[in-house]
């Protein structure tokens, strides 16, 4: 296939994933934005989350701020803003912040030395813990431990479960497309020796 037919192709092949803005900021204080679509869950306790890193070319503005600070934020990505957060994929020069170049607010905390996407609905202070090479195509796993979480109360409830699809998170499918989620329905904890019968009465 040509290049560009076989990335779409290959990316469509996972399915949905998730849409994330990771913000940083370099030692100037420079604030970065980009998107990924390759953050995943690693662990609750310590709560661990890991992304996917290309291949550094030298000019990875998010790679080298983390390096640097060892601190970035993880924020959700709503309905209400994704155009802007595909914008943040633009190869931008170092010197401009992706905030200020697509219409995005930063928001701050004193401990984190790192910008939070204000208009991000559900976000979380992440401080690097390692980065993994991968060999086979060059390219990085960031892996974090979170350390802050900033999310609307109402969300959350009483089991710890965050409704995001009330939050309308997007998720992202091949490299462009955007998709707004439906829940089918929570399920009961698993266990073995379930009758057929029982599951599919527990879907009606």
């Amino acid at each position: 296939m040509p290049t560009r037919q076989r990335a779409h192709f290959i990316n469509s092949l996972s399915g949905f994933k998730s849409a994330n803005l990771i913000g940083t900021q370099d030692v100037n204080g420079q604030t970065n934005l980009a998107i990924f679509s390759s953050v995943v869950h690693l662990g609750a306790s310590p709560a661990l989350v890991g992304f996917i890193m290309r291949p550094d070319n030298n000019d990875r503005h998010t790679l080298d701020n983390i390096s640097m600070s060892k601190q970035y934020t993880i924020n959700q990505v709503s309905a209400d803003f994704y155009e802007k957060a595909h914008q943040t994929s633009a190869r931008y020069p170092r010197e401009k912040s992706e905030f200020d170049e697509v219409g995005l607010s930063t928001f701050h905390l004193d401990s984190i030395n790192a910008p939070f996407v204000k208009e991000s609905r559900l976000k979380y202070a992440v401080t690097l813990k390692e980065i993994l090479p991968i060999p086979l195509n060059n390219t990085l796993f960031v892996i974090g431990e979170i350390t802050d979480v900033i999310c609307d109360q109402e969300v959350i409830e009483n089991d710890g479960y965050i409704d995001i699809e009330s939050l309308q998170t997007v998720s992202v499918s091949g490299l462009d497309s955007y998709h707004t989620s439906q829940r089918l329905s929570r399920l009961s904890y698993a266990k073995p020796n379930i009758n057929p019968h029982e599951i599919n009465d527990k879907l009606k």
